[in-house]
């Protein structure tokens, strides 16, 4: 009977496919996934994993090995424990947030891989560390790979942290298992008599699509973070999922730059489930205002991946992105374009304190345009000296 059952086990995770990777802020993985021709260097962002290891119920005993934090994808032999030797990835932040700030997170789960369990977000403090994660060229080894997931794991971002959002125990954990702890993020029952959603679709219930993976569509997953009172021009945010049905966790990390109180770096939030994160930052050409500026130059920075014969503009609801027309939609420049930074951008003179929705969109050569999904994205022009620069930086969705 042991020897079934060990047999049924084993088949059970061959044939079980598709998982989740992190996409607010954007990951490693989903700027692998996104931000290259056709289909990506990735063609399966959700199957970054780890396995078979010791999942559940003790969620920290699995040694992260090769996977590392950041997941090591071998379907497409990826490691996004070092930064992409093309620089679409580990270069740079994706996103700035605000030291002691409440920011908002997601990942998305494959429907045909909906294992329920439960989730975690960290950050690492060490510095010295985390640079190894972002030197080019270099591959943290397995002991530096596992002594940086020990030092997230030390610097979780608890739920307990945020009020007004659920902080629950899984319901597939009994009292008196390592997984009885609600300062990790759960998923629901994995099975349910009544046929009620389950897993961890069942978090918020969204619906087929509102993510995408390439193997049986997603559901996002979104919750609340509050970032540790600790500034960083460049670390990483680290996502684990420990997954109940199966011996498999699966890693995930975005780089982030965290700045404190009072500094000139933008904040990111994203408030929707299609929403690409986007980094704003203002900058002021003198630190002493001898004059207040009546507009800023806002720089519009898009990362879209287009065919000869494509265009890119931006349209909003404010007169300088005609208000919504297409036909006075703001054309974005290639002249910063390239295979692998596929960069459209274009600057605007917009009133400081406006407050606006806006997209991108594709012209065709033959006038047909191509929306972006939605939802519509928004800005506010802040305040600043005379002289003051804004830059909004995008990915199409």
């Amino acid at each position: 009977m042991k020897a079934l059952f060990a047999l049924y086990t084993s088949t059970l995770l061959t044939i079980v496919s598709g998982h989740g990777y992190l996409t607010i802020p954007s990951s490693r993985t989903r700027l692998g996934f996104e931000l290259t021709p056709q289909a990506g260097l990735d063609t399966c962002p959700e199957c970054s994993i780890l396995e078979p290891v010791s999942a559940w119920p003790d969620l920290t005993a699995a040694q992260v090995s090769r996977s590392g934090p950041c997941g090591y994808n071998a379907r497409v032999s990826i490691d996004y424990n070092q930064p992409s030797p093309s620089g679409l990835w580990g270069t740079e932040p994706v996103a700035t947030y605000t030291a002691g700030s409440v920011i908002e997170v997601q990942w998305c789960v494959d429907a045909n891989g909906d294992h329920g369990g439960m989730f975690t977000y960290g950050i690492c403090t060490d510095q010295a560390l985390i640079d190894l994660f972002l030197t080019p060229g270099y591959i943290p080894t397995e002991s530096e790979k596992q002594a940086a997931e020990d030092c997230f794991l030390e610097g979780e971002l608890s739920c307990l942290d945020v009020g007004g959002q659920e902080c629950a125990y899984n319901p597939d954990c009994a009292p008196g298992e390592p997984c009885y702890r609600n300062d990790w993020f759960t998923c629901k029952k994995f099975q349910t008599e009544d046929g009620s959603v389950r897993g961890c679709q069942g978090v918020d219930g969204a619906g087929l699509g509102s993510c995408e993976t390439t193997i049986a569509g997603g559901y996002t997953v979104t919750k609340r973070v509050r970032i540790p009172e600790y500034v960083s021009e460049h670390t990483l945010l680290r996502f684990r999922w420990n997954s109940f049905q199966t011996a498999q966790v699966y890693l995930g990390c975005a780089d982030i730059r965290i700045v404190g109180d009072g500094s000139e770096g933008g904040s990111t939030t994203t408030s929707s489930a299609t929403t690409s994160t986007s980094t704003s930052t203002t900058t002021s050409a003198t630190s002493t205002c001898t004059a207040t500026a009546s507009a800023i130059a806002v720089t519009f920075d898009a990362k879209v991946t287009t065919s000869y014969g494509e265009n890119v503009y931006i349209v909003g609801s404010s007169v300088q992105l005609g208000s919504w027309d297409t036909d006075s939609a703001v054309a974005l420049s290639a002249s910063k374009y390239t295979s692998t930074n596929p960069l459209w951008t274009v600057t605007l003179q917009i009133p400081v304190g406006t407050t606006f929705e806006y997209k991108y969109i594709k012209k065709e050569s033959d006038g047909s345009v191509i929306w972006e999904s939605d939802p519509n994205r928004s800005y506010t022009v802040s305040t600043g000296c005379a002289g003051a620069t804004a830059t909004q930086s995008d990915v199409w969705r």
